[in-house]
């Protein structure tokens, strides 16, 4: 299928320094851009269109009086920073004036947004938030049943690639649209995977910086040990754009061509996805750049569930804590979430439950008799066991992220696709992880995991990008397919 709304294509994937170009030549103003994205989600996003992607929760109703006053400033020789009059979107579980910020649920209705301290730094630097993005209820912290991209307050995301796929979770929206040319620059969040998986599997680029870095306040979160905004976008120059402005971290003038690893026995288990990620390894030696080869552990997650213990516990108390001290009246608690859910069960819990809440109010928080010696376990193993040792000598090591992306179910529940152990150690330490897109399988995106050491962003960063010249130069990645629902 062609782009469903192909007059808006031109604009829509401009890239954001592309943009910021023809902005600055004036060849389009902020305000035709905003108009094009909206007319595009429009024609696309919502129930009544030709394809209802759902990735888009609410739009700002300030949008395009922004834009106007952006050109205005420019009219006047005024830019706010890099991305002045530039459109981002920011995934619903983020706090925006005048956006819901409902992570996904009901029992946030009504409840008043602030402006998140990333969200301030996105407006200080110019840029108009366009909207914010559908996600996995929660971020997918909820139920064990769980489907990716579903909410009880936008429904499930589709996947602008096949519109019968996941979008990935928890920042489902936030990939969906970039892929889908909602928006050149997207915010999502990532506790494990939730920014890396998105990304793989919609075909687009995203980072989960070091846990931090990017500030969480007004975030409504899971783990304050794991937790951490990421940009996501269409490329990995666009990302660290993005990723300068969130964390306030000016790109530096040069850095040192990074040496890499390759994690030998990280594997998705999909024999097509581990044969394409090995043909594109070779294309990359081939062209010069170097890999060092290196196992890493694997994880031993059947055995003890430390992750999940700590996560569990720092949600009670850390969510608990977030939804007290949101403004207006409703749920303050974990405990209150799971009693509003239970007597709303015909929105809330239509197609899972609340499994895990109920096992987080079990942990007893952080204070329980659990979390202690599962946090000590689960840094020793993320650490000492497996990131200390196969960063030995290099600076990032990478390795297959996420086959080709899998059928939504609601009825049946979670069917997750095939994935590399990639982003679990970093999650647990802390530590930055980056994603790029190789190639398609059966029209469907492949990403390549990057690993590094905290703090070292720019490092993989740069690794990302002398990877992406290369992949680009060989293989140049297609626009999504709109592909229709199917069998098989």
């Amino acid at each position: 299928m062609n782009d469903p709304h192909s007059s808006s294509v031109p604009v829509a994937y401009l890239s954001a320094l592309e943009m910021v170009r023809a902005l600055e030549l004036g060849e389009v103003t902020s305000l035709q851009v905003v108009d094009t994205l909206l007319e595009r989600i429009g024609a696309l996003d919502g129930d009544g269109t030709d394809v209802a992607l759902r990735s888009i929760a609410a739009l700002d109703p300030t949008a395009r009086a922004t834009a106007q006053e952006r050109d205005d400033e420019r009219a006047r020789g005024v830019s706010r920073g890099p991305l002045h009059g530039v459109p981002v979107v920011i995934k619903d579980n983020i706090e925006a004036l005048g956006l819901p910020g409902l992570a996904g649920s009901t029992a946030l209705r009504g409840r008043p947004s602030r402006d998140a301290p990333l969200v301030s730094r996105l407006r200080d630097a110019g840029a108009i938030v366009l909207a914010s993005t559908n996600l996995s209820q929660w971020a997918n912290i909820r139920s064990p049943r769980s489907t990716s991209g579903y909410s009880a307050s936008g429904g499930l995301v589709g996947n602008p690639w096949a519109l019968d796929r996941s979008a990935g979770g928890s920042s489902s929206g936030s990939g969906a649209a970039v892929a889908a040319g909602f928006a050149p620059l997207a915010v999502g969040t990532e506790t494990d995977g939730s920014i890396i998986c998105p990304a793989s599997v919609n075909g687009i680029v995203g980072l989960k910086p070091t846990v931090g870095v990017v500030p969480t306040t007004y975030v409504v979160p899971i783990s304050a040990s794991q937790d951490s905004p990421g940009p996501m976008a269409r490329t990995v120059d666009d990302v660290a754009l993005l990723y300068s402005v969130l964390a306030a971290d000016r790109a530096p003038t040069t850095v040192r061509v990074p040496t890499m690893g390759v994690a030998t026995n990280w594997r998705t288990g999909h024999p097509q996805t581990d044969t394409l990620f090995d043909e594109v390894l070779a294309t990359l030696r081939s062209a010069g750049l170097v890999f060092s080869e290196r196992e890493l552990a694997i994880p031993g997650m059947n055995e003890t569930n430390d992750e999940g213990t700590v996560m569990f516990a720092e949600l009670l108390d850390d969510l608990g804590a977030y939804l007290d001290d949101r403004p207006g009246s409703g749920v303050r608690s974990l405990e209150e979430v799971i009693a509003y859910e239970d007597e709303h069960r015909d929105v809330e819990e239509v197609f899972f439950g609340h499994e895990y809440f109920i096992t987080a109010v079990e942990t007893g928080g952080r204070s329980g008799p659990v979390y202690a010696d599962a946090r000590r376990r689960n840094l020793a193993w993320a650490l000492d066991t497996c990131l200390v040792p196969g960063l030995d000598g290099v600076d990032v090591v990478i390795a297959p992220a996420y086959g080709p992306s899998w059928k939504s179910d609601l009825v049946v529940g979670v069917h997750p696709g095939p994935a590399s152990p990639v982003t679990q150690a970093s999650a647990i330490a802390g530590w930055p992880i980056m994603c790029l897109p190789i190639g398609l399988i059966h029209g469907l995106p492949i990403g390549l995991g990057i690993i590094g050491r905290a703090n070292s962003e720019w490092m993989i960063i740069e690794a990302a990008r002398r990877i992406e010249s290369v992949i680009r130069e060989h293989d140049p990645l297609p626009r999504p397919l709109w592909r229709a629902p199917s069998r098989g």
